[in-house]
């Protein structure tokens, strides 16, 4: 069983355009979809689609979209009770795979949903696996709710994956001394964020063959007490994996990118697959760029199941000279 927490749930919706996005301009589009939404809810759906237990766990009004989505969608959920309507996040996707998104920031949690949604989860976290928490935080919680979370749940038995950004992700990082989750999944960008190092130019270093420089951003950070295992992803560039005993890369081939969107999510959920079939490290990132690479090829809010994966066309290679081990 894999439980997802999304505070900050979402109606994704994408329109695919036929020509580039002009700013200004009047745009008629292809295509338009809606899913539900929310970094933890796309994991559940991934997870979910390839045939595994998970339960995303998230705010809702019985009486809108979203949970409506989630039930057609046959995706496990808990909701505690909530009367706004989700956000809607937008996603205009150009004929190149360029995305843009613009995000809503979300309806406002009172202090007794933040204690239910904790709550729902420690119930949960008894019979689990994993644990996610995943995406931004809604307006007016604390950046260091995860944090707490994380301290709450490590004296359970389930193992703690965050992916998040900005404040909560550095809040996060400040109490890895009693909030260290087992995995954090880090784009470039928040890589950059918790080892004040320029994250661009660690992508831009991997995409030129180099991921070394994202190795020993992610060393550090297990170095100074956080998380066990940090999976970064590096779009294009693929992903590297460090552990306290590894460090790993792996790349799959060019593909035409149709759509970011869920991509990341999908490398998590990729790689916590992987995990419940007792898959070693390699293999893990593997399939968690596997996972991430089918999510680009898929068009608007779509995300993969097994039959889109590829995880032999991967090419995964250990990174010795960061830690002296293979």
């Amino acid at each position: 069983m894999i439980i997802t927490l999304t505070a900050n749930p979402s109606i994704d919706r994408t329109v695919t355009l036929a020509e580039p996005l002009r700013r200004g301009a009047v745009h008629r589009a292809t295509t338009a979809t809606s899913h539900p939404g929310g970094k933890g809810v796309n994991v559940a759906r991934v997870i979910t689609s390839a045939g595994e237990n998970a339960v995303a766990v998230l705010p809702g009004n019985p009486s809108e979209p979203l949970l409506q989505a989630l039930t057609e969608s046959g995706i496990a959920h808990h909701a505690i009770m909530h009367p706004g309507a989700a956000r809607v996040n937008l996603t205009v996707t150009e004929p190149d795979g360029t995305t843009t998104k613009i995000n809503e920031p979300g309806a406002a949690l009172l202090p007794e949903q933040l204690d239910a949604l904790a709550t729902s989860l420690r119930d949960l976290a008894a019979s689990a696996t994993w644990v996610v928490l995943s995406g931004s935080l809604p307006p007016g919680v604390p950046d260091r709710w995860y944090a707490e979370l994380v301290a709450r749940l490590r004296t359970g038995p389930a193992k703690i994956a965050v992916d998040t950004s900005d404040g909560p992700l550095r809040a996060l990082a400040s109490e890895f001394d009693t909030a260290a989750p087992d995995l954090i999944k880090p784009n470039a960008e928040e890589l950059g964020q918790l080892t004040d190092t320029d994250g661009i130019e660690l992508e831009r270093a991997a995409e030129r063959g180099d991921p070394y420089p994202t190795a020993r951003a992610a060393r550090s950070l297990i170095e100074r007490g956080g998380p066990q295992t940090v999976l970064a992803t590096l779009g294009a560039a693929g992903a590297v994996l460090v552990t306290p005993t590894g460090a790993w890369h792996a790349t799959t081939p060019p593909i035409a990118p149709r759509s970011t969107v869920g991509a990341g999510d999908s490398s998590l959920a990729g790689y916590l697959l992987a995990d419940l079939e007792n898959a070693g490290p390699a293999d893990r990132l593997a399939m968690a760029v596997a996972y991430g690479s089918a999510a680009a090829a898929l068009p608007g809010t779509a995300l993969p199941s097994p039959h889109h994966t590829n995880p032999s066309a991967v090419t995964v290679t250990a990174l010795t000279s960061v830690l002296g081990s293979s």
